[in-house]
């Protein structure tokens, strides 16, 4: 833990950690979703720069973005309730199952190895890549949205696939209801609220995944690490708006396009660190 007693590398780190909350908030309001995708790469440098193991640093930035995701999702939800863009009714149906798979999520992040949260990432950000980047030709289960039988499957597997990547659910929700004909914006405010219902449970979770092992840094309850999470939120409840106010003025392809490159930039990152 050498990087522990170098004052230079913990400026370093402290700031590195505020323009990231910036860049969460403002692409939580962008793109309705928690900015796991860039909370969790970057929590993870950070605490792999400071001396933790991968086994450690991969749970530990996962708990502590789902940790981050909850004020930025509540901030980024409630803009995009003000504007009547999002689908209250949706929320309410996958409310109970997108916390039993949060649940699940967190039970298995207490035994699976760094690649398993890095694959599951990698799968599910390049196929929503490449669905918005196409612009979604072919891209299309049927007009309008299933039963509430496979709506709760749905919801069950976005609270799973979202506890394991640390992220609020925005990209895999965005997903399915845009594969069910619900347009872009609509889709990308009520995101933001399921940010909401995965973001709470999960951090309770990898907190109590986490608790007790000697191995974290003496900040973190579990796998939530307390001096990341609040150098990281002042800045991102900050422009959370702003995202939200971009997100509305942009045309549907723009937000397609924005958000489909994003992703491709995250997974190669994710990428790169597997091979590397």
């Amino acid at each position: 833990m050498e990087a522990l007693s170098d004052p230079e590398t913990l400026v370093t780190l402290a700031f590195s950690l505020v323009a990231a909350g910036a860049a969460i908030g403002f692409l939580a309001g962008l793109f309705g979703i928690g900015g796991g995708a860039i909370s969790v790469p970057v929590f993870f440098e950070i605490f792999s720069v400071l001396g933790y193991a991968s086994d450690v640093a991969m749970p530990l930035a996962v708990g502590t973005s789902l940790a981050v995701i909850i004020p930025t999702s509540i901030n980024s939800a409630w803009g995009h309730y003000k504007r009547g863009t999002v689908d209250v009714s949706l929320l309410r149906v996958w409310a109970v199952p997108v916390l039993l798979g949060v649940l699940a999520g967190s039970a298995i992040a207490r035994f699976a190895t760094p690649e398993v949260f890095q694959v599951v990432f990698i799968a599910v950000g390049l196929v929503n890549a490449t669905k918005l980047l196409s612009g979604g030709k072919g891209w299309r289960l049927r007009d309008g949205l299933p039963s509430r039988a496979i709506l709760r499957v749905y919801g069950a597997v976005i609270g799973l696939l979202s506890a394991l990547m640390g992220i609020g659910g925005g990209a895999i929700s965005n997903l399915v209801m845009t594969l069910h004909g619900v347009p872009i914006h609509r889709a990308i405010s009520t995101s933001a609220g399921v940010g909401v219902l995965i973001a709470i449970p999960g951090t309770i979770g990898y907190m109590v995944a986490g608790y007790g092992r000697p191995d974290l840094p003496p900040d973190a309850i579990g796998f939530v690490s307390l001096a990341t999470f609040a150098l990281t939120i002042p800045t991102s409840l900050m422009t959370t708006r702003l995202g939200v106010s971009l997100a509305h003025a942009l045309s549907r392809r723009a937000l397609e396009t924005g958000f489909g490159l994003f992703l491709v930039l995250v997974c190669a990152r994710f990428i790169w660190d597997m091979l590397a």
